[in-house]
């Protein structure tokens, strides 16, 4: 079972997801233009974060 996150660090967590994201969305651009498939494994990783970073932002506020 998984410890209970205070509203702080769910912020927090929050805000390092998002940062995930755009690095994640900025590395499957460059791919893409690049010519390179592996941005798919990007992709998902970028969808991935954004629903962790969702999860944690409606964390904090609850």
């Amino acid at each position: 079972m998984a410890a209970p996150t205070s509203p702080t660090t769910a912020r927090r967590l929050s805000l390092y997801a998002l940062a995930l994201c755009l690095l994640t969305v900025a590395a499957a651009v460059l791919s893409f233009v690049q010519g390179n498939w592996f941005g798919i494994i990007w992709v998902l990783l970028a969808g991935l974060s954004s629903n962790m970073a969702w999860y944690y932002a409606r964390k904090a506020r609850a």
